[in-house]
Parts: C-alpha cells; structure tokens; sequence
C-alpha cells in the first residue's frame, strides 16, 4: 500500500457503536471500547461492532498488531447487568442460547493471528478480564483493578474465564481468583503473572505504543507463526519440534529472512515487507 493510500491514523469505522476502531501508525491498530458512561460494558451494539472490526482485521494484511483498550476511567466492566438478568423466568436452554454467541463473538479475538495487546487503563472486571486474557500480553496502569467476582453476583464465571485464567496464572492462582470472586491491583496482578507490565498513571499509552510499534516493526511471517504456535501449543517436545520444523523453514524462505540478516551484519533496523 502506497503511503498515500494509508488510512487516515484518526479514521473512526462508520458503522461501529460503542467501538473506535484507530490506525495510530503503519501496521498498529488500536480497538477502543467507547461507552464510558457505562464503564465500558459489552453493549449489545458494542458487540455486534466488536465483531465487525475483529472479522475486517482478520482480512487486513497490513495489520500486524491489535490493541485493545478503553476510554475513560475504565478498561471494561463486563457484560451489561441489565443484559444478563434481563429474563429471569427464561428457560436454562434459551440463556444459553444467548450466551453462546456472545461469548464467541468476544473471544473471536483469539482468531487473530496477529499479537494482541490489552492495554488495560483501569477495572477489567468479568467478562472485561476475560477479554484482556484473550489478548496474547497484557500492560496495566497502576490504578488497574483486576478481577472475575462471578460467584460474588451469584453467577457461574462465563467468556472462558475458567480456561483462560488457569492458562494465564495457573491453576492455583486461578482457584482463588475465582473461588473468592476478590479483585486485585495492578501489583499483584504483575506477581501473578496475570499482566506483564505496569507503568505509572500517564505512561500507559507511551509503554504500549512502544510495544506495539516494536511489535509491527518485527517480520509479520514470523511473528504471525510464533504466535499460532503459542495459540495451539503443542502436546508434547517432539510435537513441538515437528511443528518448528515446518515452521522455521517457511520463515528461512522468505525475503524477509534476507533482509534481517542483512540489517544484523549493517548493524541497521531491518525493514521487512512481510514476503
């Protein structure tokens, strides 16, 4: 794409509600979840534009790293409550019927195979944690609360919580986050492993343009194969080497292959072009 033909960095997608969808530099796009006023709670027209931005990007080859965050105070709050307790005389068959699709169309994040980034700028409550595990890394401010206090709302946790918050912080930690439903600061949740970074009110956004400008300025082939790879796992070493054995030398193959040698032996920043 010719620099000309770049979306405008500022370009709000028409038809998303409740989502900014920005291009703050080449190969960085940052998806804002725009209901502040709610806490960023999942909307039903949320949603629905959460899907939309999350299917055009999985077609978007110039994409090479998603950040996910939220305006205002909050990262999210999780599913709207009005929502969720909406039908209290609906039969378990037709809730579930509704939670199904919510749940998939929020992970559907996961089908990325560009790194992901939840740069959580305050509360990531339920559901909203559950959407910042989704993310490959998480970076937090220092006044980030972080928790699933399903069981405290007289729920069972949903959106993968049960999954994806042993994967994260193991088992034991994911016992007691959510056996307890307590939510903890930033500085535990880096202890926990359940963000990788926290930086000082004012500073997140700086961290996390950094980290996602590295991350876009790395070779998209290689990038986009690592993270499947860390998305699958792998049954055990020899699979694990099986899987490399193709991997690597797809990577070996490519243009850009040369072009991070050649940057290495000129002592230069490679400029790859994804080929």
């Amino acid at each position: 794409m010719a620099p000309d033909d770049r979306p405008d960095p500022t370009l709000t997608h028409p038809a998303l509600t409740h989502l900014r969808l920005e291009r703050p530099a080449p190969g960085v796009v940052r998806l804002v979840l725009d209901n502040p006023e709610q806490r960023n709670a999942m909307s039903e027209e949320m949603t629905a534009s959460w899907v939309r931005a999350v299917d055009a990007l999985a077609d978007d080859r110039d994409v090479r790293v998603v950040v996910v965050t939220g305006e205002g105070s909050a990262f999210c709050s999780g599913g709207n409550t009005s929502w969720i307790a909406s039908e209290p005389d609906a039969t378990v068959d037709h809730l579930r019927d509704r939670m199904m699709p919510f749940y998939r169309a929020w992970l559907s994040i996961r089908r990325l195979e560009v790194p992901t980034i939840a740069a959580v700028n305050g509360p990531a409550i339920g559901a909203g944690l559950c959407l910042a595990l989704a993310c490959d890394l998480r970076y937090a401010v220092a006044s980030a609360k972080l928790g699933a206090p399903f069981v405290r709302l007289g729920m069972h946790a949903g959106m993968g919580g049960t999954w994806l918050l042993p994967d994260v912080v193991g088992e034991a930690a994911a016992r007691d986050l959510l056996l307890t439903g307590r939510v903890v600061d930033a500085d535990e949740a880096l202890r926990l492993g359940l963000v990788s970074r926290v930086a000082p009110a004012g500073d997140l956004d700086a961290m996390v343009a950094e980290a996602a400008e590295g991350i876009a300025a790395n070779a998209p082939i290689a990038t986009r194969y690592t993270k499947v790879a860390l998305a699958r796992g792998h049954a055990d070493l020899e699979a694990c080497l099986q899987w490399e054995a193709l991997a690597q030398p797809v990577t070996l193959a490519t243009a850009d292959l040369q072009e991070g040698i050649r940057a290495a032996a000129e002592k230069r920043a490679p400029r790859f072009t994804g080929r």
